[in-house]
């Protein structure tokens, strides 16, 4: 069976075909510049690979480009998309409305819809997606939204409330809801598998470092608290977001610089975090170049991310009572070792001991902390696609 797995932004379509008789990845490839030129880039599982410029106004187009490279190029895998048995859908606002994946139904794409405001960057994409699947496959093949925010419907109110008066949270629906839910689970399972231990049983913390970051406290198998909120911004440091930051700051800045709510969710969103600070670029391996090459500002901007980041993960160790793994994972918990040295090492207090060599391991699955070490670290790539494709083959099997 084949699941075809979508991530749709607003000019942009990552796409993988996987077969899910052994997980294995069949295709991937990218759709970029929709709604402007377009061209795709496409790669098969031995190597082949196509690539083109070619028109997409819209995301219908950027589909038919799909089925072209899946189906008849040089890189083709399959010879129809009737080898195809659903579609899943990664959405990144679920709110409180969907604490699970499900079925795409009329309905449910209205509701996606109307969650657009508190995710304008995302949602109104995947809503144009799933409409461009339907008119280019039909409405036969069965779709699948798998929601980054379903992992964290489990905190209790506690952690998602804000402590704004009530009404807002009645009406408008202002609370926590987090994001990367679906890395969280997928690594916080992996976790469990590594530990030989049942997930209801076990206490993690799972970091996902990368240009966006979050970090996520999972006890018995649920997520109980996560850095992100109300919006993606929230949290700590990132590449561009300036995650949590005084408001009286801000609205302090807007009044000196007379700036619209447009301009401060602007600085904050792509102008702040580890680009603000440093002056360099919201890139890490630039960052820690410029800051070994003796940049103040660069060598700030690291310490600062890594300082934030040990808070958050001293934080939940105590709302859990404790914790018996911790995992890094994304494009920077994955490949700096330097970050994941420091955390580790200013966690010594909860019995983490460090193994140096294998910290050095890059972008591998990996335990990086010694056999006595109280707390097992580790190093763990995610897979958000076949997490997705795992949910969508669970759901139309029923």
């Amino acid at each position: 069976m084949k699941i075809f797995v979508v991530n749709a932004g607003s000019s942009s379509l990552k796409y993988q075909l996987i077969d899910m008789e052994n997980e294995q990845v069949l295709a991937k490839g990218l759709c970029e510049r929709i709604g402007v030129s377009g061209a795709i880039s496409h790669k098969a599982a031995d190597g082949r690979t196509y690539s083109a410029d070619t028109a997409m106004p819209t995301h219908s187009e950027a589909f038919e480009a799909v089925v072209y490279a899946l189906t008849k190029s040089e890189a083709k895998v399959i010879d129809s998309f009737d080898e195809i048995s659903a579609i899943g859908h990664r959405i990144v606002q679920g709110g409180s409305i969907f604490p699970e994946s499900c079925l795409i139904t009329p309905d449910v794409l209205s509701k996606i819809e109307e969650l657009g405001a508190l995710a304008p960057l995302h949602n109104p994409a995947h809503v144009l997606a799933i409409r461009a699947c339907i008119k280019t496959f039909g409405e036969e093949i069965p779709q699948i939204a798998v929601f980054d925010t379903s992992f964290h419907q489990t905190m209790p109110a506690k952690a998602y409330m804000y402590p704004i008066p009530y009404e807002y949270y009645e009406k408008y629906g202002v609370r926590r809801y987090g994001a990367h839910g679906t890395s969280h689970r997928f690594v916080s399972d992996r976790v469990a598998v590594l530990e030989g231990k049942d997930k209801r049983q076990i206490k993690i913390i799972t970091c996902h470092l990368g240009n966006g970051c979050s970090i996520t406290a999972i006890k018995d198998g649920v997520c109980v608290d996560t850095s992100m909120g109300f919006t993606p911004l929230d949290g700590f440091m990132m590449g561009t977001r300036s995650g949590t930051v005084d408001p009286s700051a801000l609205t302090y800045i807007a009044e000196k610089e007379n700036l619209s709510p447009a301009d401060v969710n602007r600085i904050c969103n792509k102008e702040s975090g580890m680009l603000g600070i440093s002056g360099v670029s919201n890139d890490n391996r630039d960052i820690a170049a410029a800051a070994e090459a003796g940049n103040k500002r660069a060598q700030l901007a690291v310490d600062m991310q890594r300082y934030e980041i040990l808070k958050f993960v001293g934080s939940y160790i105590a709302a859990m009572n404790g914790v018996d793994a911790i995992a890094f994972t994304g494009g920077i918990g994955e490949n700096d070792p330097g970050l994941r040295k420091t955390v580790c090492e200013s966690l010594e207090f909860v019995g983490v001991k460090l193994d140096e060599e294998k910290n050095q391991l890059r972008g591998q699955e990996v335990k990086i902390s010694t056999e006595d070490s109280r707390v097992n670290v580790y190093v763990i790539p995610t897979n958000e696609e076949l997490a997705i494709a795992r949910d969508t083959l669970a759901i139309i099997s029923k």
